[in-house]
């Protein structure tokens, strides 16, 4: 099983739009090429961004920027952006929504899993927390 692979498309996304945003126009088709995505997921991408307010993005060919600076923009800022399920409800996590209540293995699942899978989903976003997407230009 593969997870969604919204957040790392955002990642890319927001670092073509550092990359490029002083010298072109950064459009969803010119992020589609680097991306290799349809530029209409990239359009759906660039609207829940733009709704957490880390970019901006002028509608035709107007291109999309930063609306704030790389280094006040973490990865957990962009995972929760792209991320689909409300604020208490997103996990990298997702369970099976009718296990067999009849079964041992099957009425214990969430009282087995649920704790221990969120100490992990709070662990992954503290260290996505710590990372700035000025960091990752670093390596670019």
């Amino acid at each position: 099983m593969k997870l969604n692979t919204n957040f790392t498309v955002a990642v890319h996304t927001i670092l073509c739009i550092a990359y490029f945003q002083k010298d072109n126009k950064v459009t969803s088709d010119f992020i589609a090429g680097s991306t290799g995505m349809n530029p209409v997921i990239i359009r759906k991408i660039l609207g829940r961004l733009q709704t957490a307010s880390i970019v901006e993005t002028k509608a035709g060919v107007g291109g999309s920027t930063l609306s704030k600076k790389a280094e006040d923009i973490s990865l957990l800022d962009i995972y929760k952006a792209v991320s689909c399920e409300e604020e208490d409800e997103r996990s990298v996590f997702n369970f099976h929504v009718n296990p067999n209540e009849k079964c041992p293995v099957g009425s214990k699942i969430h009282s087995v899993l649920d704790e221990p899978l969120s100490r992990v989903q709070n662990a992954m976003e503290k260290e996505l927390g710590k990372i700035s997407v000025a960091e990752l230009m670093k390596g670019i």
